[in-house]
């Protein structure tokens, strides 16, 4: 065991930021459980990247690689295969119209890239306006449009990008009388910067409908339909990053569907593959069709591969079979009281929100000032890693810690029921001695 962290630090390059890695060696993982060398079982609240929907090494997954890593892995990108096609006309079926046409890729920030790409093609525009909290990727394009960390050090961004006031409910920044949070003031000002800087060349609006590496948070109810006029009166498309959020997690099978609105295009990622690199760029058949026009170019090594794709198709089948939007509400519902029943218990979580299974409790040093509580959310995740549970802890300037709560889909109530125990317990214990 001392030669794999001797070997670790000396040969892999650290990517996490100021963050390091998670001081346990991973053997195995199954279901809602990663196992340790030492024997150790976590509790995966965090469905590893926040992707692995199913949970690890669901049956039905583990088939279809072995049966599709034995016939057919991966081609020249120019020729297609079934498992490719079906999971195309199947994702095409599972939105509303127009989103038709799609194009399979592997990471989040990829598909964002190719949107992007797509948005700025189509539109002539290269303008793009994304959130002060967002993350849409480490890519060129996706990097630029992501504020919540890793802007420092890189030398320009790409020209054109210009964030907005992301809305939080918990702490707003534009306010009605009653205190509460006046996203559509928040709104109008932040367009009114957005046509001070623009030069008229708005290409696209890309935001997550619930912010994750921002913090958890989610977009009031009629904002994102005011967002999209905005930027359609501007000329710019509407792209949703649904990577965290797409395919069940929220109790939809995509989070927009609570606002009844439809983006110009639509990017899947982390959840599509359950782990496995798979991600979607999905579009109207008008917007793929000028695209084409004007010479869209995103051929990439691993574009449209079979065995992800086979995949794919395997995870919206457990999807469809077992009713997963149905459960996610359901255990959203269970954890999300249970989380509630906590806050009532420990003066220092200050809020719990989200929807469905991506949940976000936020702790705080005082309930009164909503002072940033960074030290005790490093603290808790430690004593909860100590206690069996995995936890992400997102930190963020004047935001303190704010856990993504994100377990797999076909978690059992018994598996919440005992990450809320070592999470109060954790608490508990550091709170007493913070």
């Amino acid at each position: 065991m001392a030669d794999f962290w001797t070997d670790a630090e000396r040969h892999l390059i650290r990517y996490s930021g100021a963050g390091g890695f998670v001081p346990e060696i991973i053997e195995r993982a199954e279901g809602s459980f990663v196992y340790t060398a030492d024997g150790r079982r976590l509790l995966d609240f965090t469905s590893g990247q926040m992707s692995a929907i199913l949970g690890h090494s669901h049956p039905a997954v583990t088939a279809t690689v072995q049966r599709q890593a034995a016939t057919l892995d991966h081609l020249f990108s120019g020729m297609l295969s079934r498992p490719v096609v079906d999971l195309a006309r199947r994702l095409a079926e599972s939105l509303p119209d127009p989103l038709s046409k799609v194009l399979l890729l592997t990471t989040g920030a990829e598909s964002n890239e190719a949107a992007i790409r797509m948005a700025k093609l189509v539109t002539g525009g290269h303008e793009i306006i994304s959130f002060a909290r967002s993350w849409h990727g480490m890519t060129q394009a996706a990097a630029s449009a992501t504020y919540s960390s890793g802007r420092k050090g890189y030398g320009p961004a790409a020209p054109g990008n210009y964030a907005i006031p992301t809305p939080n409910a918990y702490r707003p920044d534009f306010t009605t009388p009653d205190g509460q949070l006046d996203w559509r003031r928040q709104l109008d000002y932040a367009f009114e910067m957005i046509d001070a800087q623009s030069v008229g060349s708005l290409a696209a609006c890309v935001v997550e409908p619930i912010l994750s590496s921002g913090g958890v948070l989610d977009l009031p109810p009629g904002y994102l339909a005011a967002l999209r006029d905005k930027c359609h009166e501007r000329g710019g498309l509407l792209i949703l990053d649904e990577a965290q959020t797409g395919l069940c997690r929220t109790g939809d099978w995509y989070a927009f569907q609570r606002d009844g609105v439809v983006p110009d295009i639509i990017t899947l990622s982390k959840t599509l593959g359950a782990g496995l690199p798979l991600a979607a760029v999905v579009t109207s058949e008008e917007i793929e069709r000028i695209a084409h026009e004007r010479g869209f170019l995103f051929f990439t090594t691993h574009v449209s591969d079979p065995l992800v794709a086979a995949v794919g198709n395997t995870v919206l089948d457990v999807l469809e079979s077992e009713h997963l939007d149905q459960r996610a509400r359901e255990l959203g519902t269970h954890l999300s009281k249970g989380l509630t029943e906590l806050a009532g218990k420990h003066a220092v979580i200050g809020d719990v929100r989200g929807r469905g299974l991506l949940i976000g409790l936020e702790l705080v040093l005082d309930r009164a000032t909503k002072q940033p509580a960074d030290e005790l959310g490093v603290a808790v995740t430690r004593r909860c890693l100590e206690l069996g549970l995995h936890m992400n802890v997102v930190q963020l300037p004047a935001m303190g810690g704010v856990f993504r709560i994100a377990p797999a889909l076909t978690s059992s109530f018994e598996e919440l029921e005992l990450g809320l125990s070592i999470l109060d317990q954790a608490i508990g214990e550091v709170a007493v001695t913070a």
